[in-house]
């Protein structure tokens, strides 16, 4: 179920950063307020079959879709890039 608050803009900016390699999905849930689970509903209503298809098979096993999984080298912080995408609606 995903929350009934959504504004266009904020259904834009998730879809940009779930798009995004480097966005985690707990940088989308903090922004916007979607689960994993949402973001994933959200993509398969907004997104056509086969756009919906293909994002997945890129997310699937994507380590930089999780904080949890990153490498302690990697030296880059998604909430600050997240921060400053947020659509203005």
């Amino acid at each position: 179920m995903l929350p009934t608050t959504l504004t266009p803009g904020d259904i834009s900016a998730a879809i940009q950063m779930a798009w995004e390699d480097r966005t985690a999905f707990e940088t989308i849930r903090e922004r916007i307020g979607l689960t994993e689970p949402q973001l994933i509903g959200l993509m398969r209503r907004e997104l056509t079959p086969n756009s919906f298809r293909l994002w997945r098979s890129r997310m699937r096993g994507r380590a930089t879709k999780h904080r949890a999984l990153r490498s302690p080298d990697m030296k880059f912080d998604d909430r600050a890039i997240a921060d400053h995408r947020r659509a203005n609606c």
